[in-house]
């Protein structure tokens, strides 16, 4: 078996492996430039992907968190002149209609700068990598690259209003039933909350689920525990039915207060 050790290298040398070992870090990255000047600073490699969309890559060779500011700051220009970089290099094949990416290469990255990245919303990707070298061949580094996983952003908590599940039923008598019902419901004991939920209405009693109620076109659907206390569902189409689900539900009410939980 082969045997290696992991090694350091300048910025220099680590660039000059970029520029020769770019399809290591993606399949089917190519080098494009290195060191191009920009009015923020040298850009440190720019590549282009399999995509042909132009993919600015910032360097370094210490965890570094100022590295995610600067290869912003160089994001920021090339995406201002990214039809020059695509009339300059015409023989790389880039597309300029394509989304530029951001490339974050170091041998490690720190939880605050991994956790920042889920916040922009440009496409970024973080790469650790390591240089080692094989001991029967002094000189001849390999890099090897891993791809850092970036969490998902938290996603905004929905808020659903009663207006917008009662909107459903198109027919306004059978709208008028239900915000009667619910209004009724409301009346029979402080204790009862009545929260409009993704797709129906719930109503709980001291925090417990009493029923649905879910709206449709031109009726609506009560789901409650029936006199056998099976959880069921109640289409309401008529009058009739609505005055059978209201004295169901009066009484799963009654009888969560005779409860002596």
């Amino acid at each position: 078996m082969r045997k290696y050790k992991s090694i350091d290298v300048s910025e220099k040398q680590f660039e000059d492996i970029i520029r020769n070992n770019t399809d290591l870090i993606e399949s089917g990255l190519r080098f494009v430039d290195h060191q191009k000047r920009t009015d923020r600073g040298p850009l440190d490699v720019l590549a282009v992907d399999s995509g042909s969309a132009l993919v600015v890559t910032e360097l370094k060779v210490a965890e570094d968190d100022s590295m995610l500011v600067q290869g912003l700051d160089y994001y920021d220009y090339v995406s201002s002149n990214v039809d020059g970089y695509a009339r300059a290099y015409k023989d790389k094949g880039i597309d300029p209609t394509q989304t530029l990416r951001l490339f974050l290469v170091a041998p490690s990255f720190s939880i605050s700068l991994i956790n920042r990245c889920k916040w922009i919303d440009v496409p970024i990707s973080l790469f650790a990598y390591q240089c080692i070298e094989i001991d029967d061949k002094p000189g001849e580094i390999i890099p090897i690259f891993k791809e850092v996983s970036i969490p998902s952003r938290p996603q905004p908590v929905a808020v659903y209003t009663l207006e917008q599940r009662l909107s459903y039923i198109t027919e306004s008598s059978v709208r008028k039933q239900v915000e009667g019902l619910l209004e009724e419901i409301k009346g029979w004991d402080k204790k009862i909350v009545v929260e409009p939920i993704k797709y129906d209405i719930s109503v709980k009693i001291s925090g417990s689920l009493l029923a649905y109620v879910s709206p449709r076109r031109k009726h609506f659907v009560v789901t409650t525990y029936d006199v056998d206390d099976a959880w069921k569902a109640f289409p309401v189409t008529s009058v009739e039915e609505l005055n059978n689900v209201r004295t169901l539900l009066k009484n799963n009410c009654d009888g969560y207060n005779r409860s002596p939980w």
